[in-house]
């Protein structure tokens, strides 16, 4: 490790540290040197449970503080933390994928047919400027409080991200490579898997980012507004009690499925673009 990776990761752990102690005995602090009306609302534990008893909320949320074993805790909860989490990633990653899949085949479509993009491009601009999470609660009468509007409500979310950076990136490939494919005798299959597709990956990659933020986003909103199971409704319930210790709990383990996501969705980006410069030295 080289010393400005450790010096990084010194002013990393060292950031975490003083936000921890702040959070954990800031509220106290502040109560003794400030005036009433000066104290930060934002350190007040009722609002932002301090991080000692969001651990203790994460050990009783996650079975590992049940009198009746782990085991026992998991089958008598039906949306325990581990399951609730299952859920949402489960739902996350279909309605990215799908929403995903079908940007990418409709950005590549149209952005290879003036025609298409023509016909269709106003219908796709007045459906974009729907906000999609006014779309919930008709996609969950639709599709019901189960897992299938959660994944249509992530695909809502995603399509639109997705499909116009690829469009973007489709008609921005450089004519004289499709010229010089179409001399030498490619198809048009041959020039979309060979030229156009390889050059629009960047922008496609720009968008998949993101879009994993917001199929998570997407899902957790559909689970606000109705749902079985999940960490959305772990949420609901524990704001229906104002139990903030428990509302951080699923915070946390939301911030760290997106980042699980955002990771995996990082290598694939590494592996299929690891011919540009910026991707060498991590392939």
């Amino acid at each position: 490790m080289s010393n400005s990776r450790i010096v990084i990761l010194f002013w990393q752990l060292a950031i975490l540290a003083a936000v921890l102690v702040i959070w954990q005995w800031g509220f106290e602090w502040s109560k003794a040197l400030l005036p009433r009306a000066y104290v930060p609302k934002i350190l007040d534990p009722y609002f932002v449970a301090k991080p000692s008893l969001i651990w203790q909320s994460f050990l009783r949320l996650g079975c590992f503080a049940d009198a009746g074993g782990f085991a026992a805790c998991i089958k008598g909860n039906d949306n325990n933390l581990w399951l609730a989490t299952l859920v949402t990633l489960k739902n996350t990653w279909w309605g990215f994928l799908f929403g995903s899949a079908s940007g990418i085949a409709a950005g590549l479509i149209l952005g290879r047919s003036d025609f298409l993009a023509r016909v269709f491009g106003p219908y796709i601009v007045a459906l974009n400027s729907i906000p999609r999470i006014a779309l919930v609660p008709l996609v969950i009468l639709i599709f019901g409080l189960g897992d299938l509007s959660k994944i249509a409500t992530a695909w809502l979310v995603v399509f639109f991200v997705v499909f116009f950076n690829t469009f973007e990136g489709t008609r921005a490939v450089d004519r004289d490579q499709i010229a010089a494919a179409r001399l030498l005798g490619a198809s048009e299959f041959t020039v979309l898997r060979t030229v156009v597709i390889p050059s629009a990956l960047a922008w496609v990659f720009a968008s998949l980012l993101p879009a994993v933020s917001f199929a998570l986003i997407g899902v957790i909103v559909g689970e606000f507004i109705g749902a079985e199971r999940g960490l959305g409704k772990l949420i609901i319930e524990a704001e229906a009690r104002a139990n903030a210790s428990e509302m951080m709990v699923a915070i946390f383990v939301m911030m760290f499925v997106g980042i699980l996501l955002a990771i995996a969705v990082r290598s694939l980006q590494s592996y299929l673009l690891r011919w540009q410069p910026q991707f060498e030295q991590s392939a």
